[in-house]
């Protein structure tokens, strides 16, 4: 219920508003007006300090998803309370050109067309996708333009501009000569429908039923040498160069250092060696070796100088050994291959099914193979070195702090990086080789000797995007925005990407503040003063979110149902360091109605003359005013704590509940008894001083609130105050709580409980919500409770002065913070007690039910063996409830004059 506003300038200020809000209607023409205004441009030449956050680059393919989502959103938050604090601030977006993802879908684009990229040739192919570029590239921007995303788009970068490639070729060449980036021939994923290696990253695994099949090597005399073996890959038979076995195993000592003659290459055989990687209670305890398919086998190869021959080509094919099997795909090998040994006697076991993990290409969906390849290489033992002393020594500190371990866990013990991949699009590698085999590493403005002919690799996406927090401000160059803005703040991004992208920037940060300034221990050899790591968006079940489950939430969907601040706030409100979050519409929708509860309130507020001045001396105030001055002051220090710790959850929790139940629930309706009824108590002072504290509040509120929910509290914050916008307003850090309200808050708090206590017993009592009923209050005094807020009170809990005729009917004590006060009420002729009963009688009835029914679930063992734990806390939610209703129900039924029946 609201009052009826006076006409006047303070209706006009409401009536900027619209009648009710619709985000969609407005938010659009926001942001471009903020764009346009140049509130989200860094300026390199400004004396304020400087804070900076690179945007993770989406791939360019793409849509945003909810995880691009929360980082956005979180990011947002930050930049936009930083700006308002008085940061300079930079927030750098754009995108990576996503060498695998974006090649492989212009590729598919061409072909649906009838175009074959080997024949149209590498040039021409780049250019199509040049061409796709330029046509779809604009969509993530539209997208983060519709969450509100406050960026500096005149800074805009993609990983291929002219600029970023200059980057790439000057830090490969200064890895090259340093000796820290080679070629050679290792182990690498493999995609055979790419016909690329790919990164770690970019394989997923899967469970896979597949079969083991056990077969035998060597002579098929039982009294001859032979060793059995076991296998869910039989096609990489054909690269076996050994048979490891345990060197204490006693059942192979004698046949260690023998050969083995391969049943289907001729000539080739294979050496038993004993090595230590062998379980000799796995099995039969001897394991075959392929050192070209297998990392295991791989490693036992080096050791014992094994031969490492590849045995398929590019697209997964036999190839090169010389049997029946060359040309076969690697699945028809398997079965031909099953089919051939069964044929020889040599399986020695039933084929059986096999569940195990298998390792799949992200991109085209394939398994990938395990294929020894000679590919360009990042030696990384100094590079990750410094990368893990940069977070030991405090330079970059990660949020949560419990993350560290898997740090360190990683650059302690990481691989050399593979950064060549097989494909055009892409970072062509910088190296040239000549008629004779000569190798040059070509710099930046440098060019190859005539005649030699450049590498046909590209380079690996995240080599490009390792480079982000300095190549996107132009390093090598010492640009100003190098000098004002480099290291960058933080980095926002998922904990899943922290061994990819992180440890990527991260050693290449490092590197380049070295070099920069040759001082490891100069400022800047960190990309990141503070990395803080989120959790992954699940569905409200605590899924993981995937297409193959159909519960993924597009978040432009939620946007278009809910808006923006819905979006924003309901991942920013999930969103607690490391954790993940679980959303659904549900939480959606209230996102969606806290925010036009703010706006009821303030577009209320304004009707009433709310305004924003100089606040009276707090001697001038009532109790209501007081506390929730001094509410706002501790809130205000509880979201600025919370938002220097990273702990978005936390911060919007306390702004979500103190505008929700203290200033909407609580402040507003008490304020509303103290603007009056009549034109003489609305032009009090106590009148307008409550439009000030009002206005007050609400602008503080406001603004703290607008780095998660930016369009609406630009609306209300615009009108409000008739200022430009609240982008550029200042950030509340001198509202502090009020100094001398403890007895204020003390009253208020007492003043609360008596209100809820009595609209219980009213309830109680069977009286509508509206129904005002006489009352009698008594041990006021005692509990210190002073005429205006017992006035307030009545109003509140709907009751009047007590009469002459008054007789009490039911009464209550109410324990409060000095005393105990009574209150008793009149009921009498004001409540149809035949029809209470009938009420109160169906609703026990549907209680019993309830209780019934969960009861018999929580009792029921085959139910709870087989529910999730979600449900089963959800039923005995139901059940406890249903409990605390047949109570209440019964008691008051008892409690019901004799004689009230129907």
């Amino acid at each position: 219920m609201t009052t009826a506003a006076t006409p006047g300038p303070e209706t006009d200020r409401a009536d900027s508003l619209p009648a009710s809000w619709n985000p969609g209607e407005v938010e659009s023409e926001l942001y471009q007006r903020w764009v346009d205004s140049g509130y989200f441009e860094a300026d390199p030449s400004s004396d304020k300090p400087a804070y900076s956050v690179v945007l993770p680059p989406p791939n360019v393919t793409g849509n945003l998803h909810m995880g691009h989502a929360l980082d956005h959103t979180l990011m947002d938050v930050l930049t936009r309370r930083k700006r308002m604090q008085g940061f300079e601030v930079l927030w750098l977006p754009g995108m990576d050109h996503a060498g695998i993802a974006t090649q492989t879908l212009v590729d598919r684009k061409l072909v649906a067309e009838g175009i074959d990229r080997h024949e149209i040739g590498r040039e021409a192919f780049i250019e199509k996708v040049w061409e796709w570029k330029r046509e779809s590239g604009g969509t993530i921007g539209e997208q983060m333009r519709r969450l509100g995303d406050g960026v500096d788009w005149s800074r805009e970068r993609f990983t291929l501009d002219e600029g970023l490639s200059r980057a790439v070729q000057t830090i490969f060449k200064e890895l090259y000569d340093q000796g820290l980036i080679y070629r050679a021939e290792r182990l690498v994923n493999w995609s055979p429908t790419l016909q690329t290696a790919i990164s770690d990253i970019e394989v997923k695994y899967a469970d896979v039923e597949g079969e083991l099949v056990s077969f035998r090597y060597g002579s098929m005399d039982d009294a001859q040498p032979h060793l059995v073996v076991a296998t869910t890959r039989l096609e990489t038979m054909l690269g076996d160069t050994a048979i490891a076995v345990h060197p204490e195993d006693p059942r192979y000592a004698q046949l260690v250092g023998t050969e083995i003659e391969h049943p289907f290459r001729e000539g080739w055989t294979m050496r038993v060696v004993a090595d230590d990687h062998v379980d000799p209670e796995f099995g039969t305890g001897a394991v075959k070796v392929t050192p070209a398919h297998d990392p295991n086998d791989f490693a036992i190869g080096q050791r014992h100088g094994l031969e490492m021959p590849t045995i398929m080509d590019a697209a997964g094919r036999i190839a090169d050994t010389g049997t029946r099997y060359d040309g076969m795909d690697r699945f028809e090998a398997r079965r031909v291959i099953r089919e051939d040994l069964a044929a020889q006697g040599r399986i020695v076991k039933e084929v059986r099914p096999y569940l195990h993990s298998v390792g799949h290409s992200e991109r085209s969906g394939e398994p990938i193979e395990p294929r020894l390849s000679l590919q360009w290489w990042v030696r990384v033992e100094e590079l990750a070195r410094m990368a893990g002393d940069a977070v030991r020594d405090g330079d970059t500190v990660i949020h949560p702090k419990s993350q560290e371990p898997r740090w360190f866990d990683w650059v302690d013990d990481m691989h050399d990086w593979c950064i060549s991949r097989q494909l055009w699009w892409g970072h062509r590698i910088p190296i040239w080789y000549g008629p004779d085999g000569e190798v040059v590493c070509v710099g930046v403005d440098e060019q190859p000797p005539a005649g030699y002919t450049q590498d046909t690799d590209v380079l690996d996406t995240w080599f490009s995007s390792g480079l982000w927090p300095f190549s996107t401000m132009g390093w090598p160059d010492r640009t100003a925005d190098i000098e004002r803005f480099y290291p960058t703040s933080v980095l926002v991004t998922g904990y899943d990407i922290l061994f990819f992208w992180v440890a990527r920037m991260m050693m290449f940060g490092t590197f380049v503040g070295r070099t920069l300034t040759g001082d490891t221990s100069a400022p800047g050899k960190v990309p990141f003063t503070d990395v803080f790591l989120h959790g992954l968006v699940r569905d409200e079940h605590g899924q993981k979110m995937s297409k193959s489950k159909g519960n993924g939430i597009d978040p432009l969907d939620w946007v278009d149902r809910f808006g923006a601040d819905a979006l924003r706030f309901t991942l920013a409100r999930g969103a607690n360091p490391g954790g993940d979050l679980s959303v659904g519409d549900d939480a959606a929708q209230a996102s969606r109605n806290f925010a036009t509860k703010l706006f009821n309130a303030t577009r209320f507020a304004l009707m009433n003359g709310a305004k924003v001045g100089e606040l009276p001396e707090a001697s001038a105030l009532t109790d209501a005013d007081r506390w929730i001055l001094h509410r706002l002051g501790e809130v205000r220090l509880s979201v600025d704590d919370a938002l220097d710790r990273y702990e978005f959850s936390k911060a919007c929790e306390a702004l979500y509940h103190f505008a929700w139940d203290e200033v909407c629930d609580w402040y507003l309706e008490l304020a509303k008894v103290q603007f009056g009824n009549d034109d003489e108590a609305r032009s009090s002072e106590r009148a307008e001083h409550t439009r000030l504290v009002l206005g007050h509040v609400l602008d503080v509120v406001l603004r703290m609130l607008h780095p998660v929910i930016p369009f609406v509290t630009e609306v209300l914050w615009t009108a409000l105050t008739g200022r430009d916008s609240v982008v550029i307003a200042d950030w509340p850090s001198d509202v502090l709580p009020a100094e001398g309200a403890t007895e204020s808050v003390r009253r208020v708090a007492d003043a609360q409980t008596l209100v809820t206590e009595i609209r219980r017993f009213r309830s109680d009592q069977g009286l509508k919500p509206g129904q005002r009923v006489p009352a009698r209050v008594t041990g006021v005094d005692r509990a210190d409770l002073p005429a205006d807020l017992l006035d307030q009170v009545a109003s509140l809990a709907r009751i009047t002065p007590a009469g002459d005729d008054f007789t009490a009917t039911a009464s209550l004590e109410v324990r409060l913070g000095l005393s105990t006060v009574g209150v008793e009420i009149d009921t009498s002729g004001t409540i149809d007690l035949a029809a209470e009963r009938r009420r109160l009688e169906k609703d026990l009835a549907a209680a019993r039910k309830e209780l019934e029914t969960t009861g018999a679930k929580l009792g029921n063992e085959a139910f709870l063996g087989k529910a999730p734990d979600h449900v089963v806390d959800k039923i005995r939610v139901r059940r406890d409830l249903a409990e605390t209703e047949v109570t209440r129900i019964s008691a008051r039924l008892e409690g019901l004059p004799a004689g009230s029946t129907a």
